[in-house]
Order: structure tokens, then C-alpha cells, then sequence
């Protein structure tokens, strides 16, 4: 009884220390290849952080994209890395393993994909804009009511600064997925000042007076392309329309120029006696029931006078 009881105890035994044996046996069998994946991860290594140093350095010859810089160099050292990687598993014997490796990765891209689009779809978005630029760092852009400077471009946000004092992050599928006002690709801006003027004013006069008072302010660019138009008769003025250019962004900013131009416009009617009426009210009294002013009686120091 006893006997078989050992029989059977060192049977196991005696499986687990073959297997022990084998698993020895194959790694000093492989402590060649091993030294050889070691020798080789330290060469790819180098070589990945040497390719990567020297296409940052070609790629600034061609483009000073700072983003496109960041991922192609990244790309590049990755892919050095991974056909190291193809190497050493095959110096390793472990070709099989490789592929069900890859398999997994697919299934986990894939699921990672959907958990993550959004970011996905920033990260492309970045990759387009950085190819297309339709902005640079420095420049006055507005999308989605956020107006401001552009501070920093990356592969899933653009930061804008506005000039509120905020520093606002936008996601890059923004820029693809709506429209946006780039300010300072052209240079210059339009300024569009609305005034009125009292009916008993000579229009031709005050026309002549609006176009050589801004013609004449200092900033004030293409005044060829400078309009002037009566836009309506308003209850109490007919009102018009100057719009003029300036050069954008720089100094006369567009608050400065416009803020100029309305005092000079104010300054000029001034000296010419033109008027810029205020809104005219008529009260009547007498409609559905009430009193015609005519009719009411003032109490004036205890007496009473009726309104004539």
C-alpha cells in the first residue's frame, strides 16, 4: 500500500523535473540567441534614436512644421524599434508567438478605436491641418464665437489666447467640421461704422465730410476701395454707412481705428454744424380713454391752470 502510495507521488515528481531539465536545457540552448537579442535591442536602440535626430534635421531643411516634426519623427523611431522587434522574436524562434501577438493588437486597436474616436478623429484632424496649415502661430483666427491668437498647434488641440485674457484649447475635428475666419491671412480688415444724420442736413455735404475725414486719418489703407451709403430713413435721422480698410493685425488695432474714426467723424460734424439727432418720441394722451394733454389741468404753487 505503501508502495504504490510512492509509486504514485514520484511519478509527478519526476514529470516536473524533466520539465524542469528540458526548460534548462533550452535556455542555456539559447542563451546565444538571447546574447544576440540582447546585442540587438541595444543596435536598434541606437539606431532609432540616431534616425530619428537626423530626420528632425532633414525635415527642418524642408518644413519648420513643428507638429509634423514631432509625429514623423516619432513614426520614424517606432518603426526602427519595430522592425527590431521582427528580428529579434525570429533570432528567438518565437515567429508564432509573434503572430498571435499581432492578432491581439488588431482586436484591441480595434476595440480601443471605438472607445476612443474622438481622440482618433482630433489626432487625424491634426495630422490634416498640420499638411494643410490654414493657420499659423501668431495669427488672429475666430471659430465658434472664440476670437484670439493663435498660441500653439498640436496634433489634437490648438490653443487660441483671446483677448479677454483666456486661453482656450479647440479639438482639431473642429477646424475640419465647421466653419472658421482667419483675420490675418489677408492682412488687412474692414471697418463698418454706421451713423445717422437729421433730416434738415445737405446728404451730398455730409458725404464729402464722412470721405475726407477718413481718407485723412492715419492707418487708413486702399481708399480707392472706401464706401459710402445711405442705408435707410430711420425714425428720427437718415442713417449711412462708412466702411473703410486698415491694416490687420499691427498697430492701429481694429478697436483703436475704429474707436479714431468715430471721434473724428463726431469732431468734424462739429465744426460743420451737422447734427446727429437723438430718437424723437411723441406722446399722445387722448387714445382709448385717456386725456388730450390740451385738456389736463397743471397744479401749479396750490393753483390750477388748465394746459392750453
Amino acid at each position: 500500500m505503501t508502495q504504490d502510495i510512492q509509486e504514485q507521488v514520484a511519478e509527478p515528481v519526476q514529470t516536473v523535473v524533466q520539465k524542469l531539465e528540458n526548460w534548462l536545457d533550452t535556455f542555456i540552448n539559447m542563451l546565444p540567441n538571447m546574447a544576440v537579442t540582447l546585442l540587438l535591442l541595444v543596435i536598434f536602440l541606437v539606431l532609432a534614436k540616431l534616425g530619428s535626430k537626423l530626420f528632425k534635421k532633414f525635415f527642418y531643411k524642408a518644413s519648420n512644421n513643428e507638429a509634423l516634426e514631432h509625429l514623423f519623427s516619432t513614426v520614424f523611431y517606432v518603426a526602427i524599434l519595430s522592425i527590431g522587434l521582427f528580428i529579434m522574436l525570429g533570432v528567438l524562434g518565437l515567429d508564432k508567438a509573434l503572430t498571435s501577438i499581432l492578432a491581439g493588437i488588431g482586436v484591441i486597436g480595434l476595440a480601443l478605436g471605438f472607445a476612443f474616436q474622438d481622440i482618433a478623429a482630433n489626432f487625424v484632424s491634426g495630422i490634416i491641418l498640420a499638411f494643410n496649415r490654414p493657420f499659423k502661430i501668431g495669427e488672429i483666427i475666430e471659430i465658434n464665437d472664440i476670437m484670439g491668437q493663435v498660441t500653439r498647434t498640436g496634433l489634437r488641440d490648438t490653443a487660441i489666447a483671446t483677448f479677454q485674457g483666456q486661453e482656450v484649447y479647440i479639438p482639431n475635428k473642429d477646424f475640419l467640421q465647421h466653419a472658421f475666419y482667419n483675420f490675418s491671412v489677408l492682412e488687412k480688415r474692414r471697418i463698418d461704422i454706421t451713423v445717422g444724420v437729421s433730416y434738415a442736413d445737405d446728404l451730398d455735404k455730409v458725404e464729402d465730410l464722412i470721405l475726407s475725414t477718413v481718407k485723412n486719418l492715419d492707418g487708413v489703407i486702399d481708399k480707392d476701395l472706401m464706401v459710402f451709403d445711405y442705408a435707410e430713413f430711420d425714425s428720427s435721422s437718415i442713417n449711412f454707412n462708412i466702411r473703410f480698410w486698415i491694416k490687420y493685425p499691427g498697430e492701429p488695432s481694429y478697436f483703436t481705428m475704429k474707436s479714431k474714426a468715430i471721434k473724428a467723424i463726431k469732431k468734424a460734424f462739429d465744426e460743420q454744424d451737422i447734427t446727429i439727432p437723438f430718437p424723437i418720441r411723441t406722446l399722445d394722451f387722448g387714445i382709448k380713454g385717456g386725456q388730450k394733454l390740451s385738456q389736463m389741468k397743471l397744479n401749479m404753487n396750490g393753483a390750477t391752470k388748465e394746459v392750453e
